[in-house]
């Protein structure tokens, strides 16, 4: 496991592409799920240096199949300010990647219809889901940024391969 990050590059590209290598060897040899979350969590938030990244898991999981309440996205390892707790399906960015099944982009979280405001200081923000093998969402990472319009096509892209890491742990 690696002990500090060394992110190099200028363009958002650049830095990703010298991020991911890193998140790989990060949870290499490590079978906790939580502990490798959390350090992926910790290598975003400083590598890419945004205000919030967190994880929210589908709660029950989707492999239950006795469900007494309704289903729920919980809060998750994360780095930054207190969170929002629990999210409800399709509320929030977060609710609607989670039923939409995919990555939502937004600009200007106050133009997002029922935006939840865990902290006024999100300006915009990235969420895509992670699956099972059969399709289920299991979590979505959330990701915010202190100032309008950061995240674009480049992290969706990028973003979408530590999805596909985080499905593996």
């Amino acid at each position: 496991m690696a002990e500090s990050l060394v992110i190099s590059g200028i363009s958002k590209k650049e830095k990703y592409e010298s991020l991911l290598p890193q998140l790989k060897a990060l949870v290499e040899g490590e079978s906790d799920t939580i502990a490798n979350i959390s350090n992926i969590m910790s290598a975003l938030k400083y590598g890419m240096d945004w205000f919030w990244v967190g994880v929210y898991f589908v709660s029950p999981s989707p492999a239950l199949h006795k469900v007494e309440r309704a289903a729920e996205l919980v809060l998750g390892p994360f780095q930054g300010p207190i969170a929002c707790t629990r999210i409800a399906f399709g509320k929030g960015v977060c609710g609607a990647a989670w039923k939409e099944k995919k990555t939502i982009v937004v600009e200007d979280v106050e133009q997002f219809p029922g935006h939840i405001a865990c902290s006024s200081f999100s300006k915009s923000e990235i969420v895509l889901p992670a699956f099972d093998k059969s399709g289920n969402v299991i979590l979505v990472l959330d990701v915010d940024s202190e100032h309008l319009a950061t995240f674009d096509e480049t992290d969706k892209i990028y973003l979408e391969q530590v999805i596909k890491l985080i499905e593996t742990l």
